[in-house]
């Protein structure tokens, strides 16, 4: 199955044909707690290990691992997730290099993209997503409404729960891995700690950009 990656503006701004500046997410990591008690139950998906470029334990405990968040120059992949501050606008997605392995690695998820698809928000579902690009091409899980989001000049904090996908269960059930449709299904926690440029390089990066427009106007 193909993944269709989504790069949405949550909000439009446009102030007086001027738009809020956007901070770039450039590294970082995102952990991920899953609750493998339900995914072998109700999916009979058995962890069996993680690719080597995956950092264990990850922020969210000892049972937790962490993906890092690919560079903006990366050869492949790349992130390119910008936002504005406190989410008021937002746009790209945040790539990371990284697998997990289920049923003696016979079942391989990985190098995930975290994206948003405004026609994705309902019910618990914050529109984000997040996609698996190796083995099992498609959106795993839906992000449930954050319970910490912090989106400063600082970083990019997003903790949220994982929901089961359509997009997932559909395969899920179709594999003969689950009996019952496991929409929405909450299998664990995500926590994104995105790296953004230093205040005083993107102050001087702001001012190199306000210099080049001074010039093409004159």
């Amino acid at each position: 199955m193909s993944v269709r990656m989504f790069t949405a503006t949550a909000t439009a701004l446009a102030c007086a044909g001027t738009a809020m500046a956007q901070i770039d997410v450039i590294g970082g990591q995102t952990s991920v707690l899953l609750d493998t008690d339900t995914l072998s139950s109700a999916a009979s998906l058995d962890l069996s290990g993680v690719s080597p470029d995956v950092i264990a334990p990850g922020a969210l405990g000892d049972s937790s691992v962490a993906f890092g968040i690919n560079p903006r120059d990366a050869a492949t992949l790349p992130t390119t997730f910008s936002y504005a501050t406190d989410l008021a606008s937002f746009g790209g997605t945040i790539e990371h290099t990284g697998s997990v392995f289920f049923n003696m690695d016979s079942v391989e998820v990985g190098n995930f993209t975290i994206g948003f698809d405004d026609t994705r928000v309902g019910g618990d579902r914050s529109g984000f997503f997040v996609a698996s690009t190796t083995g099992i091409e498609a959106i795993l899980f839906d992000v449930g409404a954050p319970s910490d989001l912090s989106a400063t000049g600082s970083g990019l904090l997003i903790e949220a729960d994982l929901l089961v996908s359509s997009e997932f269960a559909s395969f899920l059930q179709g594999a003969g891995l689950a009996s019952a449709d496991l929409t929405g299904a909450d299998v664990g926690d995500a926590l994104v700690e995105g790296v953004v440029p230093a205040p005083a390089t993107a102050m001087l990066l702001g001012a190199a950009g306000l210099g080049a427009l001074a010039r093409r106007r004159r």
